[in-house]
């Protein structure tokens, strides 16, 4: 496993990083494909024997328990300090009118449980999980420094939202002498690659990590939703997200473009879309794992390296699309 600095900060994350959304509660209602802990545990143990230390969660993750089984996971089988770990704050945790958002109530009360159920005394990495638009960006971006100058968490960062709003945010950090946002954790894989406009130039010029969501169009790429409609996945027949994501006559042309190379490669497809991904610039992506040969899939990929014909190929039936990922 490589190691890599996470953008301009100091600390070392593996080139891959665990997505933890599949493990939680089994058969939450948000995301039917979901494992329980004890179906969870021979993914984490591969990740961990195959060199992987960064694990991405949060409190949503069916609704806590995510986060409980990556802090059973960590404390049983490593150091704390061998693990780099990451959590979000700001989607619904429960039915009051506080129990959602960024403002300082939230993000301080979250931040405070989240630490409960990881058993852990500070996290790595605290991600706001998109923007709250009824909180005042001073007042979020001034509570996230005080959780950060406790002690709480090390760095700072977010997730999907237009470049002018983060360059907004980092810029009043830096007037203020806040800790500023170190990663973004975008949308970006070949069916959606409107990042490349102007977040990911600016995170590359700003030394911002690039640690993106859905390298594999949320299994689109992988196959998980057959054009004819017949054995789609579990996944690709219940989530509704990707379904409004993918599936339009470029999605398709890409599909067959990646299908095609991986055939000559002698690689799966899904192999040959984090190929892409990690021939970009990027961190670390995220990768989720529910099946034996998610996990060994995502660690071959590392050793594929795309020439430039084939990146310009995989890239040539795309053309721009509406902008999403941003709720």
């Amino acid at each position: 496993m490589e190691y890599v600095k996470l953008g301009a900060a100091g600390v070392k994350v593996s080139k891959l990083c665990l997505g933890m959304m599949s493990y939680g509660t089994a058969g939450w209602p948000h995301h039917p494909w979901v494992l329980g802990e004890k179906d969870a545990q021979p993914f984490l143990k591969g990740a961990l024997d195959a060199g992987i230390n960064f694990f991405d969660t949060a409190d949503f993750y069916s609704v806590g328990v995510s986060e409980e089984i990556l802090g059973n996971f960590v404390k049983a089988n490593m150091k704390r300090s061998g693990a780099v770990i990451a959590t979000k704050v700001c989607l619904t945790m429960g039915d009051g009118p506080n129990d959602k958002g960024l403002s300082r109530k939230h993000i301080m009360e979250a931040i405070d449980a989240s630490l409960k159920r990881l058993k852990t005394d500070y996290v790595d990495l605290l991600y706001i999980h998109r923007l709250d638009h009824d909180t005042p960006m001073e007042e979020m971006a001034e509570a996230l420094n005080d959780v950060v100058r406790s002690g709480r968490a090390l760095y700072l960062g977010a997730s999907s939202m237009w470049a002018w709003q983060f360059a907004k945010v980092r810029e009043m950090q830096r007037a203020n002498g806040w800790a500023r946002f170190a990663v973004m954790q975008n949308f970006y894989n070949l069916c959606y690659r409107e990042e490349e406009r102007e977040m990911i130039p600016y995170c590359k010029s700003e030394g911002v990590a690039l640690v993106p969501w859905s390298p594999m169009a949320r299994g689109f790429l992988a196959g998980n939703k057959p054009k004819d409609g017949t054995g789609a996945t579990s996944r690709g027949q219940t989530d509704k997200i990707a379904q409004g994501y993918f599936g339009t006559r470029q999605d398709f042309a890409i599909l067959a473009r990646v299908e095609k190379l991986s055939e000559k490669l002698g690689v799966k497809p899904a192999q040959v879309a984090l190929a892409w991904v990690l021939a970009k610039g990027v961190t670390s992506p995220i990768i989720g794992a529910t099946k034996p040969h998610h996990l060994s899939d995502a660690v071959a990929a590392l050793d594929i390296k795309l020439t430039d014909a084939q990146i310009a190929s995989l890239e040539a039936p795309y053309a721009p699309r509406p902008v999403q990922g941003h709720s």
